[in-house]
């Protein structure tokens, strides 16, 4: 399993089948086998993010997901893809980096989308996982790249495009990295 799972909220439940899931179906289809690349989750709540939040973004304040990527595979040249991770083995996969999902607010967030839990944490871990890949959001030229990726790596987890149901633009700060997706 390309996971590794620490849930300090109890109330996730088992979120290993979710993000095993979201986490292979990002590096399937960008090419990457899911096998020889590990990502770290941590299943907290929100006073656990927002905790980390200050300390790694100066934001004292609750979010959705932050990611704290292991390498720098980000391009120079706005719109264009990131350099590929270099793979691991099955018996060591090579780390990819670390996310943290906030309970409250993703759920707060599923409501106020219409969306199911589910879906909306799939796709926060989608966003998070192209962060740790070197994808971002800084340029629009990059927006519309990661947009246009997690949309596609959505459908094929049979999820619509959670870009095509915002009201406007979603306000997407980057950092080490936190995406704030449809927030104001």
């Amino acid at each position: 399993m390309p996971v590794e799972l620490n849930t300090e909220e109890p109330r996730w439940g088992d979120l290993a089948p979710l993000a095993g899931r979201a986490v292979a179906a990002a590096l399937t289809h960008l090419g990457h086998d899911p096998m020889l690349h590990e990502v770290s989750v941590l299943a907290c709540d929100d006073a656990r993010i927002r905790a980390l939040n200050a300390q790694f973004r100066s934001k004292d304040r609750a979010t959705n997901v932050l990611s704290w990527p292991a390498w720098d595979l980000s391009s120079e040249t706005p719109g264009a893809l990131p350099e590929p991770p270099e793979p691991g083995t099955q018996a060591e996969p090579e780390p990819l980096g670390d996310m943290a999902l906030a309970y409250e607010t993703c759920q707060q967030e599923a409501i106020a989308q219409g969306k199911t839990a589910e879906d909306h944490v799939t796709h926060l871990i989608i966003h998070s996982v192209l962060h740790l890949l070197g994808y971002d959001h800084e340029h629009e030229e990059d927006a519309q790249l990661m947009e246009e990726t997690e949309a596609e790596i959505l459908a094929t987890l049979g999820i619509a495009d959670p870009y095509a149901t915002l009201d406007g633009p979603p306000d997407m700060q980057a950092g080490p990295s936190d995406s704030d997706i449809g927030k104001d």
